[in-house]
């Protein structure tokens, strides 16, 4: 068994500050998501996953895998936002035992609704506070941890889905992205 690599106090306090700021962001972003347009963020994630999919429909099993969320998780998750008439099962006529969820135009109507409330919080919490130069360092850091983190899934980030629409525009400067998505 190889010896522990235990942190010193440079590493304690940067992956501390580093836990400590991504749990509190991620709570800012679903409180104001809550309070302005009444759904907590993993509402949100599923209903932008499904917009981007091609008919706004995607297998269980891959939105599950694109939202990060465990099949049960998600299948509770679809029950409530069927609740809300945001969207609908419908069984996969090659595989019955496949289930699409399909994002119904109400569904997109709230995420439309939702969309500059989730763009506010992430530009005034996340982007306000850095400048360029720290914002692409993020950006590489953040890369960096995730190519290690899907390499140990042994898939490319396109087979798990994990940047939506972005997987493709890996590389692509940010001048040539004018991309008006609504995640």
């Amino acid at each position: 068994m190889p010896e522990t690599r235990w942190m010193d106090r440079e590493d304690q306090r940067t992956w501390r500050t580093f836990m400590l700021a991504t749990h509190l962001l991620f709570e800012q972003f679903d409180r104001e998501l809550q309070r302005g347009a009444g759904m907590p963020s993993t509402y949100y994630e599923v209903l932008v996953r499904l917009s981007e999919a091609p008919e706004r429909r995607l297998r269980m099993s891959a939105l599950a895998d694109r939202s990060q969320a465990s099949r049960s998780r998600l299948s509770h998750t679809i029950a409530r936002l069927e609740r809300a008439g945001w969207v609908e099962r419908e069984t996969c006529p090659s595989d019955r035992r496949g289930t699409f969820a399909v994002l119904t135009d109400a569904g997109f109507a709230a995420l439309e609704a939702a969309a500059p409330i989730h763009v506010e919080s992430v530009r005034t919490h996340l982007f306000d506070q850095l400048d360029r130069r720290q914002l692409d360092e993020l950006r590489t850091i953040g890369e960096q941890i995730l190519e290690h983190l899907v390499s140990i899934k042994g898939a490319s980030p396109d087979e798990l889905g994990v940047l939506g629409d972005l997987g493709q525009c890996l590389g692509a400067s940010s001048e040539d992205d004018e991309s008006t998505a609504i995640a």
